[in-house]
């Protein structure tokens, strides 16, 4: 059951199995329906979540009245919304199972647990995180240097399984325009 969050783990720093059996005892994998909520605005954020099996999104309801999706969540990845969690202030976001799912949720008082218990916890979280700013900041880029078609090109090279799991409407909105505009890019192939 934990065996993907233990393999994740393990790619970025070294845990012993008697470790990886506390890191199991402080745990619990929750399923989640397609559709369900994780968090919903005005609640507070609860934990961090380890995407075991499926797929979940991030997002808001922009002042147009539109759902922007700021991040997807899928097997191995994690997905949070950070400020809530941290602040321990109401969300504005929702996450969301875009499939059927199960995760692993971390709570703020089970890492500090973790992390004072097996401190290569630490380095993992450290680099985890580093790869999520890179990412942002990568997405920053695109969104403001490229062409709305060549960050489609770009995403659907980059993730090519990922765009026969999520909907249309979602790609979208992830990349930052119109299902209309979508559809007559995939028209050009």
């Amino acid at each position: 059951m934990y065996t993907i969050l233990l393999e994740h783990i393990r790619k970025y720093v070294a845990i012993t199995d008697d470790e990886a059996g506390l890191i199991c005892s402080k745990l619990k994998v929750t399923a989640i329906k397609k559709k369900a909520f994780l968090l919903i605005p005005g609640k507070v954020c609860k934990a961090n979540y380890f995407v075991s099996k499926g797929l979940l999104r991030l997002y808001f309801i922009n002042k147009k009245e539109q759902e922007q999706i700021t991040q997807f969540g899928l097997e191995c990845w994690w997905i949070t919304d950070y400020d809530s969690l941290d602040t321990q202030k109401p969300s504005g976001f929702y996450i969301q199972a875009v499939e059927d799912a199960e995760v692993i949720a971390w709570t703020q008082e089970t890492q500090a647990e973790l992390t004072h218990a097996i401190p290569q916890l630490e380095t993992y979280f450290r680099k985890i995180l580093q790869r999520a700013y890179t990412a942002a900041q990568r997405r920053i880029v695109y969104i403001l240097d490229y062409t709305d078609e060549e960050r489609y090109r770009l995403f659907s090279t980059s993730y090519p399984g990922f765009l026969q799991r999520v909907p249309q409407y979602m790609l979208a909105s992830y990349l930052g325009f119109t299902p209309q505009f979508l559809s007559k890019i995939r028209a050009k192939k």
